[in-house]
């Protein structure tokens, strides 16, 4: 099963920039996408990408965020520009029928 590793996460003032990573153990060629669960509150899908690089994004952060991916497939990338308060959550990748362990992004000032 593969391992996936986020890191990137912080605290940052509303307006702010944050690029999220997602490293997996192998390539993984399937979707991958990102998730955030902020309190009280259910997960929801972020961004996906396909092995082809097709992307989706949820209506809340098109134009703001954007998801790639690299190095063979096993790394995936959240750069998040224009972030706002209600983007403080912790974000999670799932890939490979596996989830990161989250890390947390917060956005105050």
């Amino acid at each position: 099963q593969v391992q996936l590793v986020e890191s990137g996460g912080g605290l940052v003032q509303p307006g702010g920039s944050l690029r999220l990573s997602c490293a997996a153990s192998r390539s993984v060629f399937s979707i991958i996408g990102w998730y955030r669960q902020a309190p009280g509150k259910q997960r929801e899908l972020v961004a996906s990408i396909t092995s082809d690089g097709g992307t989706n994004y949820a209506d809340s952060v098109k134009g703001r965020f954007t998801i790639s991916r690299a190095n063979l497939k096993k790394t995936v990338y959240l750069q998040m520009s224009s972030l706002k308060p209600e983007d403080t959550a912790v974000y999670y990748c799932k890939g490979g029928g596996s989830w990161g362990q989250g890390t947390q992004v917060t956005v105050s000032s």
